[in-house]
């Protein structure tokens, strides 16, 4: 029994070490890739941006959106972009990304574009989602969860999490909770305010 118990814990600790190794990327793989681009560090409080002037440039995220058309940041370039992680089966996400449908429909044509980033879902179940609560902002279809770590070596932990990106391209604030749409309101008008 004594060596049954030392042979589970010698593979788990060897699952640790591969675990740890596989996150890491090997030669710093991303930070090689990103050394001028945003590196998650943490989140922020709610309705808090990043100082402008401590602000970093997103990573290249991209990706297909459900329609098949494809999505791009740096096309969004001089408008403030809300990137907003969610899934289908995601309780909290049922809620959030209707309420910032709403809040998209009121505010889109103050020069914001909302995105919406399917991760960890089926396709199927997500179109359903979004044609049964009319979701008007465009869906990227992320099933793998790649489109957080080009953005910045985000940590998909939990879903819903919100990023949101500054007019300059930078990322100005990391939600890693649901948010209510007064929240983002708050933190949108700061952004917008700036030049």
């Amino acid at each position: 029994m004594k060596r049954l118990h030392g042979l589970l814990a010698a593979a788990l600790v060897c699952l640790g070490v591969l675990a740890l190794s596989a996150c890491t990327g090997g030669s710093d793989a991303v930070d090689t890739q990103q050394q001028t681009s945003y590196q998650f560090t943490g989140g922020n409080k709610l309705g808090a941006v990043t100082p402008a002037a401590q602000r970093e440039p997103a990573g290249p995220a991209s990706g297909t959106l459900l329609d098949g058309a494809k999505f791009g940041l740096a096309a969004a370039k001089g408008k403030v972009v809300v990137l907003n992680f969610w899934a289908s089966w995601c309780g909290p996400c049922q809620t959030e990304t209707p309420q910032f449908d709403l809040l998209y429909r009121k505010i889109k044509s103050r020069g914001v574009d909302f995105v919406g980033i399917d991760t960890k879902d089926d396709k199927s179940a997500a179109e359903d989602f979004v044609t049964t609560n009319k979701i008007s902002f465009p869906i990227v279809f992320d099933q793998p969860g790649k489109v957080a770590l080009k953005l910045g070596n985000i940590p998909q932990l939990a879903l819903p999490f919100t990023v949101l990106i500054d007019k300059q391209g930078k990322v100005a604030a990391v939600y890693i909770v649901r948010l209510a749409d007064r929240d983002l309101q708050t933190a949108l008008d700061k952004l917008l305010a700036e030049r």
